[in-house]
Formats: C-alpha cells, sequence, structure tokens
C-alpha cells in the first residue's frame, strides 16, 4: 500500500506545480475584491446557459456561454484584458472547458474556483432577473464576521 509521505514531490516540484497552479486559477474572494476596489484589470465572463445567467451572475460579468466562445467572443472581448471565467461551481467543468476554448482563441484566461456557487456561498452579490440579491455567507464556506480567510 502507497502512503501519502511515499509519494511527495521534491520541493522544487511542488513549487513549480503550485506556481502554476496560480497561474490558471483565482479565487472569488480575490475576484470580488478587485472589483470592489475597481482595480479589476480583467473582465469576468459567465460560461453559464442563459437560463442560468438571469438566475444570478456577478454584476459587470459578461455572458459568453461555453459553446458560443469560438463565434462571440471574438465581438464581445477585447484580446489586451485578461478573462477570469466561472461556471456553477466546483462539480462542474464548464469553466474549465470555457478557459481552454479562450485560451485557444489567443486570450490570457484564469479559472474561478468555486464558480458562482462560491461567490454566492461567500456571500457576495449577483444580479437576477428580478434585481440584485444577496445572502448572507454560509458559515461553512466563508468567514461569517465579514473579513477575508487570512490566507
Amino acid at each position: 500500500m502507497t502512503t501519502i509521505t511515499d509519494t511527495l514531490a521534491t520541493p522544487a516540484e511542488a513549487a513549480a506545480y503550485f506556481a502554476a497552479r496560480l497561474a490558471f486559477h483565482t479565487d472569488p474572494t480575490d475576484v470580488h475584491a478587485a472589483l470592489a476596489a475597481g482595480t479589476a484589470d480583467f473582465v469576468v465572463v459567465d460560461s453559464r446557459s442563459t437560463q442560468a445567467w438571469d438566475q444570478g451572475h456577478i454584476p459587470g460579468a459578461v455572458h459568453l456561454p461555453t459553446r458560443q466562445i469560438p463565434q462571440l467572443a471574438p465581438r464581445m472581448l477585447d484580446p489586451e484584458v485578461p478573462v477570469v471565467v466561472h461556471c456553477w461551481g466546483p462539480g462542474c467543468d464548464g469553466a474549465t472547458r470555457a478557459a481552454l476554448a479562450l485560451a485557444r482563441l489567443g486570450y490570457r484566461v484564469k479559472e474561478m474556483i468555486g464558480g458562482i456557487e462560491y461567490w454566492i456561498r461567500e456571500g457576495y452579490a449577483v444580479d437576477t432577473a428580478e434585481g440584485t440579491r444577496q445572502s448572507p455567507p454560509d458559515p461553512l464556506t466563508a468567514p461569517v464576521y465579514g473579513g477575508d480567510c487570512g490566507c
């Protein structure tokens, strides 16, 4: 039986892996902080369906369903502006497929881990067909005292 420590990477391998991971992923807290501060140097792309978009989306996001990326991205996105893409949540590969499609078109792209699910669970507002909605942070996934997680 292989144990956890039998398969440890070297420190150099681990550093390279985690640096690469940060180059490919971001999280709702960092996206929200940049948007709230007005320092976002990226555009948020929601790759879900129109029905899902209407159900709730990040304020200011661009709606670009994954299947339509090859046709619509050149008309809707500036190739000089990095993209942060998301889908439903961690159980969905939609954002990964969207990020791949955008990268193949030449866009610099990151995937927002956790998707809209964790955006909402962390207590951030969403725009819906009926207006803006905001839920309190889920105490199992985000600090309920309004601060960041300390990481």
